[in-house]
């Protein structure tokens, strides 16, 4: 800072007048050697993971089994359908408490792939007219929205999961730099180009939209890779010759000529053969090397041994490939989204199958935190791996339990032309700050003591303490929490004036200036 800006904030203090924004990171220095996004309303990592956005870990509650007596996966694990804002899942699993998930989940996750809205504006509907979702979200707001979602998902990922992130040209660009950010630029592994359901128009003065962007990133460099490979279409090459441009040392390599007999040969100047000895020598095994002739009198530029010298030969060495083709970033030869329409912009199984076998094992865990119409899950059943899906959509929680339901009725992801013809593993269906209370009180007195203390964050007492007949379970900030004994007043019983006046009577004495009643609303007279 020069001494005339010294002498100007000086100035501006002793006449209490605000400080230009151009002042703020010459005062407040960022620690960051590269780039990064700044705006209105951005959170810090560790203020969200204290809770400072209002949002808190919550119990889960387990709506339903479904084929709770059928296959499980060898560890007795549930796949999950969870209904529910995915924040306050996704800050569930990372504070790691919660009996349904306790260790199975945090940590545990080897590959997220999430498609959240675009920050479009747009609202989707189903293919009936029921409300889909919304893409309303915009600017640093959408991007925060996202942002912060995203350093949950790395919280809760293994060491070596990676996630996949999908965006279009509306805040793509964007969200790149949130996921270097959080993820590190270092762990950035591929920008992946996939088709878009339908072009965006384009007019004569720009070009129409044609594919979106999946960002893959890892958690760390020890991540799990397998290049996913498929058959060769028709019309692709399957067959080349045997030498590449530069000159390498030794240039010989041992044929067979046209009679069938061993020949030493050299290619073309400034070429050499692509192959060593050894893997030419099985490839001939293999029946894959033959001979090709040209025209008379083109000159091939390949030379044989012939005692000292080296003469031209009329043939050239070639190598049939028909073995399956190892795809590259480019994924524009498969559906970016599903012919079938059972929700809007539900992504293609092929592309899940792509995502999930490259990046995946069987049996390891996947995770779709914007769950949509169930595709992840779909695939992740398919390919034999567990998974969890969550989305706070009516019309997606339930079309992703018909999905998996009917599962057997659909496409087998290795041969589309058969069903896949298995039922599903056991799933539960689970809701998160949004609860059945006739579930809760099937609970029983302990475990429903037990989840509405979790779910309002008051530490228990290890053992029952009374006051006047009266049962506390907890504290919260230093006042008594008084849990509403449904069990012992009945579930049609309420709190009513009647009730508090005697408690009044009972317990004033020995609390303080708050006491805290714990009930469902419902349960209470005097809240219209």
């Amino acid at each position: 800072m020069t001494e005339q800006e010294k002498q100007f904030l000086i100035d501006i203090i002793e006449n209490n007048q605000p400080i230009p924004l151009d002042f703020k990171y010459k005062l407040f220095p960022s620690p960051q050697k590269e780039y990064e996004l700044n705006y209105a309303g951005k959170m810090r990592k560790q203020d969200l993971i204290r809770g400072e956005d209002g949002v808190q870990p919550v119990p889960l509650q387990i709506e339903k089994v479904f084929n709770g007596e059928r296959e499980t996966h060898s560890d007795g694990w549930k796949n999950m359908i969870v209904f529910g804002d995915n924040l306050q899942f996704l800050k569930t699993c990372n504070h790691n408490e919660d009996e349904l998930i306790k260790d199975k989940v945090k940590g545990k996750v080897k590959l997220i792939y999430i498609d959240p809205p675009f920050g479009t504006g747009d609202e989707y509907e189903g293919n009936k007219g029921q409300k889909g979702y919304t893409a309303k979200r915009k600017s640093t707001d959408f991007v925060e929205f996202i942002r912060r979602r995203i350093i949950l998902s790395k919280e809760i990922l293994a060491d070596d999961g990676v996630i996949f992130v999908r965006q279009d040209y509306h805040f793509g660009h964007y969200i790149k730099v949130v996921l270097d950010e959080v993820y590190g630029k270092e762990n950035f592994i591929n920008e992946i180009v996939v088709n878009r359901g339908a072009q965006s128009l384009g007019g004569s003065k720009k070009y129409s939209t044609a594919t979106d962007s999946v960002f893959l990133y890892s958690k760390s460099q020890t991540y799990y890779f397998k290049g996913f490979t498929r058959e060769r279409y028709k019309g692709e090459p399957t067959r080349t010759n045997m030498y590449m441009n530069g000159e390498r040392k030794p240039r010989e390599r041992t044929f067979l000529d046209p009679d069938g007999k061993p020949v030493i040969l050299i290619p073309p100047p400034k070429t050499h053969w692509k192959f060593i000895q050894p893997k030419l020598d099985e490839m001939y095994k293999n029946e894959v090397v033959y001979l090709y002739f040209p025209k008379e009198g083109v000159n091939t530029g390949i030379m044989k041994k012939d005692g000292d010298s080296w003469i031209p030969v009329n043939y050239v060495p070639r190598f049939h490939f028909n073995t399956p083709k190892t795809v590259n970033s480019n994924w524009t030869d498969i559906p970016g989204y599903s012919k079938e329409k059972l929700y809007p912009t539900q992504n293609s199984e092929e592309l899940l199958e792509r995502v999930i076998q490259t990046c995946s094992r069987e049996g390891d865990l996947i995770l779709d935190f914007f769950g949509g119409s169930g595709t992840t899950a779909a695939v992740a059943e398919k390919t034999g791996r567990k998974w969890i899906i969550c989305d706070i959509g009516k019309l997606s929680f339930y079309t992703m339990q018909k999905r998996i339901l009917t599962i057997q009725s659909s496409k087998d992801i290795y041969n589309p032309k058969t069903l896949y013809n298995k039922m599903c593993k056991s799933f539960v269906t689970v809701n998160v700050g949004n609860y059945d209370l006739g579930k809760l009180f099937e609970l029983g007195k302990e475990k429903y003591i037990t989840f509405v203390l979790n779910l309002f964050e008051i530490q228990a007492y290890e053992k029952e303490k009374t006051l006047n007949g009266y049962q506390v379970c907890g504290e919260k900030n230093g006042s008594y929490c008084f849990v509403w004994e449904f069990w012992k007043y009945g579930s049609d019983a309420n709190v009513d004036t009647s009730f508090l006046e005697e408690l009044h009577v009972n317990v004033k004495r020995k609390v303080g200036s708050r006491f805290y009643i714990i009930a469902p609303a419902n349960a209470i007279d005097f809240i219209s």
